[in-house]
């Protein structure tokens, strides 16, 4: 890494229970068991990076996906409605680029969509378009400018 640069790892929560199946509110939709199997995965894969700060949506699935990763390095987990299902994109490149890194940032799979055609605004190749429940796009920083986005796809 190049000095001055800096990754934030943005995670698409892990596998989640049916939307349809689900009798309580949506944003307490809980993950499956083989999603909280992804959850220790990812804390498994991330944990290496040592994150400074760990951002993710109030959704419980969220919560939930990054919880093993902070109980693993204990450090607190900040929720933030810029992550929270149907946000702008504009609202989470703002926390990538202000958020002391490295960081881990856990959202779901529309505001990673809407992340993807802006970095690609912004001239930033991507490799792939997928958004897989927990995978992650890591994204290089340099000061508060995106230079590079890669994919890792999800460990589990």
């Amino acid at each position: 890494m190049q000095p001055g640069s800096h990754e934030v790892f943005v995670v698409r929560h892990a596998k989640a229970g049916s939307r349809h199946r689900h009798d309580g509110p949506d944003v307490e939709r809980p993950l499956t068991k083989p999603g909280r199997r992804q959850a220790q995965a990812l804390a498994t894969v991330l944990a290496p990076a040592d994150p400074r700060r760990l951002w993710t949506s109030p959704y419980r699935r969220c919560v939930q996906t990054l919880e093993p990763l902070a109980a693993r390095l204990g450090r607190p987990l900040c929720t933030d409605e810029r992550l929270a299902e149907g946000a702008d994109a504009a609202g989470l490149l703002d926390l990538v680029r202000s958020t002391e890194a490295p960081a881990v940032l856990c959202t779901h799979g529309d505001v990673l969509e809407d992340l993807l055609v802006r970095l690609m605004g912004l001239g930033i190749p991507l490799e792939t378009t997928e958004i897989a429940k927990g995978s992650t796009w890591v994204l290089q920083r340099d000061g508060a400018d995106l230079v590079k986005a890669r994919y890792l796809p999800p460990p589990a």
